[in-house]
């Protein structure tokens, strides 16, 4: 199996070799199982980091191309927390948007019956009462006919009551975010978060000359090729690539520059990108009483239906993405895990849940043992 390891900045840690690339198993058994083609992961512990890649980025019959410290990858729903969410968060803490704000203030389309009740942390807990998702895709809609889609659509439940994971909603944050900042959610998180986090490989619609470094996603019913460097979400894809759902690439190596911000909050090298005081509000619990969900602002935490932190502790929040994408955090252990694949590059049907599970036990693990 074609692999890199980088152990470098783990020499202070007291781990020996073996241990330290003992982590590296579950991914090395789900690419022997070919859940996936290959993968890219990324530990962040003690200020130290240790990096890993291995298989193939691209898998076909007319190339191979492996997987490397390096490769680019579709982030899918990582956009969520890792593009619209930070942007949502400085507007806050420049007093330009406030949690309780009803969204119709920002998108007029939602002057609609209970939609008026909607509010900016409805929709950053998946509380709207929006609906999971809409195809636009097939509909050659602009925004603007989308916005009024969304708002002319019923309610699925009553906002607050639920957590429905929801594309539309952050869809419309990222909305929220352009039309406050003037400028394009892209735009506005490369200016205000990427590049002030030296996060130089990440962003939305990558130039064509990347190609040879991005992971190819899924097989393509209508064209007969691999979606390669192009969007795999199909409304992200229908918006230009450019959403707040989806649409983000980017690397292991940025995605733990971007961790560094969140375990670290008090560093004064992230301290004057985003405050320690929201980073607390988004990665504590948002949806207390409702049953079996642990919502933080953006953030799944700990024991919510979809947490797949394994043995992280109670502290523990993350997020994952559709293509074979997660980012999670263990602030007790002071802990960060990056696990990037293109699981979609065999088709839609390959489950990772445990492989994502098995990867957090082994990190968790290293440090105790």
């Amino acid at each position: 199996m074609d692999e890199q390891t980088d152990f470098r900045e783990a020499a202070n840690w007291g781990i020996s070799p073996a241990q330290l690339d003992g982590v590296w198993e579950p991914i090395r058994e789900a690419i022997r199982q070919k859940l996936i083609p290959g993968a890219t992961a990324a530990i962040l512990w003690k200020g130290g980091q240790i990096s890993y890649a291995s298989g193939l980025a691209v898998d076909t019959k007319e190339k191979a191309v492996p997987a490397r410290f390096n490769t680019i990858y579709d982030c899918a729903s990582l956009t969520k927390v890792v593009a619209t969410l930070p942007v949502l968060l400085l507007l806050i803490d420049q007093g330009k948007l406030k949690l309780e704000d009803p969204v119709v203030h920002y998108v007029p389309e939602f002057d609609h019956g209970g939609k008026r009740e909607i509010t900016i942390r409805h929709l950053l807990t998946h509380t709207s009462g929006l609906a999971a998702s809409e195809d636009f895709h097939t509909q050659a809609w602009d925004l603007e006919r989308i916005l009024r889609s969304i708002g002319n659509k019923p309610l699925s439940y009553e906002p607050g009551k639920q957590v429905i994971y929801s594309d539309l909603g952050f869809i419309l944050l990222g909305v929220i975010a352009a039309r406050l900042l003037n400028m394009n959610l892209d735009q506005a998180a490369k200016q205000w978060i990427f590049s002030p986090l030296g996060m130089l490989e990440t962003g939305y619609c990558p130039p064509s000359e990347l190609l040879p470094r991005i992971a190819a996603t899924e097989l393509s019913q209508e064209t007969g090729t691999y979606w390669h460097g192009v969007v795999h979400d199909e409304n992200a894809r229908a918006a230009g690539g450019i959403s707040g759902h989806a649409g983000l690439f980017s690397t292991a190596g940025d995605l733990l520059k971007y961790a560094r911000m969140w375990l670290n909050s008090e560093d004064s090298i992230h301290h004057s990108v985003l405050s320690p005081s929201v980073i607390a509000a988004s990665t504590g619990l948002q949806t207390s009483g409702i049953s079996g969900s642990r919502r933080g602002l953006g953030w799944v935490l700990k024991g919510d239906q979809a947490d797949v932190s394994g043995s992280f502790s109670s502290e523990a929040y993350g997020h994952t993405g559709f293509t074979g994408t997660s980012l999670y955090f263990d602030p007790q252990l002071d802990l960060a895990a990056v696990l990037l694949t293109n699981r979609v590059h065999y088709g839609r049907g390959q489950n990772i849940t445990q492989l994502r599970s098995d990867f957090h036990d082994a990190a968790a693990a290293l440090i105790r043992p």
